[in-house]
């Protein structure tokens, strides 16, 4: 019993040591406000809410059936890599070749609040939970842990999937802590310069993604 429960206090932890890094819910929330910045507070939990079940369940799909997927669709880990490290580069070169101007005209005001509350509606799982927040790089690890939690009895399998999933659930609330408050920290820093930390944190998606990709090609040509 003391085994058992040793086992599941260690493999929580070295799950979690192993998925913030590549989350990173902290970095991630000043990367993702752009996308929610125009919601009021309201709407902004509520659609954090469904980021956070968005990146639960990818995690959670990925631990039971990732090692399953990848052999029915004649994948490799370096693959998921490199090609999530494509789509992170795209998202943050269209962030930094972008250049709107913003519309303060009141007459439009309400319509043009439902066209963004649509538009961020259908953003929430793409690109916004995956590939920004849970993306190719969460899934690696995930990938990894699941290889490492796996057990020949079934009440070690169990106990390690546990301890995964209660890691896998610590990090999605502090995607919701972070996400949600990501905003009153850019307020005290001002609009001039939130434009500043939006086009670095652009740069950043975009370092972060050619990353993902070098290191998925390096795996693919050591492999």
């Amino acid at each position: 019993m003391l085994n058992y429960i040793y086992s599941f206090i260690h493999l929580s932890f070295i799950g979690f040591i192993a998925l913030f890094p590549v989350v990173n819910p902290i970095g991630t929330a000043f990367i993702v406000n752009p996308y929610l910045s125009e919601l009021s507070r309201e709407e902004r939990i509520k659609a954090v809410k469904r980021i956070s079940f968005y990146a639960f369940c990818i995690s959670a799909i990925t631990l039971f059936t990732g090692h399953w997927i990848l052999e029915l669709f004649g994948l490799s880990v370096p693959i998921i890599q490199l090609a999530g490290g494509i789509m992170i580069c795209k998202i943050g070169w269209e962030f930094l070749s972008s250049d709107k101007t913003e519309d303060k005209s009141t007459s439009s005001n309400k319509e043009s609040d439902l066209n963004h509350l649509s538009v961020v509606d259908n953003q929430l799982f793409y690109p916004i939970t995956f590939p920004i927040t849970t993306g190719a790089g969460t899934l690696a690890v995930l990938f990894t842990l699941s290889a490492h939690g796996n057990a020949d009895k079934l009440s070690q399998y169990l106990i390690n999937t546990g301890a995964l999933l209660v890691s896998v659930i610590i990090i999605c609330i502090l995607i919701f802590v972070f996400f949600v408050n990501a905003n009153r920290f850019i307020k005290y820093v001002g609009s001039h310069n939130e434009k500043i930390i939006n086009r670095l944190m652009a740069f950043l998606i975009f370092c972060v993604g050619l990353q993902i990709a070098v290191e998925g090609i390096t795996l693919l040509i050591k492999g």
